[in-house]
């Protein structure tokens, strides 16, 4: 679906409880120079124009970088700052309907949690990456259900990248790649106060999934 290509491999998804606002943009600078494959702008709480403001600014460092940019569930911020599409939840805007507002050539995922019967109703209306778990505990949603990592190699019969997400860190990522993610979405895993600690990680995420990039042959 769509003419962007999603590489294997670190999707970083900011949050605005992990990075403080003044160093959001060299939080994810440092992602993308550490090997990032996609980033997501994740924030919920901040007003509008806000919003706007750092959107923007993290689309020009990502379009500097050739890495798509999504935005969580604001198909009017992604369209307004030219995102490459939106990640979905369940309980957010219907797929369907995200996919007529954006078009054809925007990446759209959806959260599918541990459930193949939510994955293929999202091939159906036009999904470009399938999200499952939480996969270990997660600060970012607590109360997520937990996700079996059999899900990641089952959910390859739908011929889309997998991503898997849910508290995943350097020390656990690697069995989640060995079971079929192809990105690894990771939040509080990857931002750290520290920028040079937040490269540094990202450089580490990248280098698993190159020690492993035989494995990988889903595109959209």
């Amino acid at each position: 679906m769509g003419t962007l290509t999603l590489k294997p491999g670190l999707y970083a998804i900011t949050d605005g409880y992990l990075i403080p606002g003044d160093t959001l943009i060299s939080a994810v600078e440092a992602v993308l120079e550490g090997g990032a494959v996609l980033v997501q702008y994740r924030e919920k709480h901040l007003p509008a124009a806000e919003q706007l403001r750092q959107a923007s600014a993290l689309q020009s460092a990502c379009s500097n970088a050739g890495v798509p940019l999504l935005i969580n569930d604001n198909i009017e911020l992604a369209l307004r700052v030219q995102a490459a599409g939106v990640h979905l939840g369940q309980g957010d805007t219907a797929l369907i309907d995200a996919r007529r507002l954006l078009g054809e050539q925007a990446i759209i995922g959806l959260t599918c949690h541990a459930d193949l019967a939510l994955a293929q109703a999202a091939c159906e209306q036009g999904a470009s990456y399938l999200a499952f778990g939480r996969f270990y505990p997660s600060t970012t949603k607590p109360d997520a259900s937990a996700a079996d990592t059999q899900v990641l190699g089952l959910a390859k019969k739908f011929k889309l990248p997998v991503t898997a997400i849910g508290g995943i860190t350097l020390s656990n990522a690697e069995p989640l790649i060995r079971a079929g993610a192809d990105l690894l979405a990771v939040a509080g895993g990857l931002f750290s106060t520290d920028i040079n600690a937040t490269a540094k990680r990202a450089r580490e995420f990248s280098r698993l999934f190159a020690e492993h990039r035989s494995q990988f042959s889903q595109r959209i």
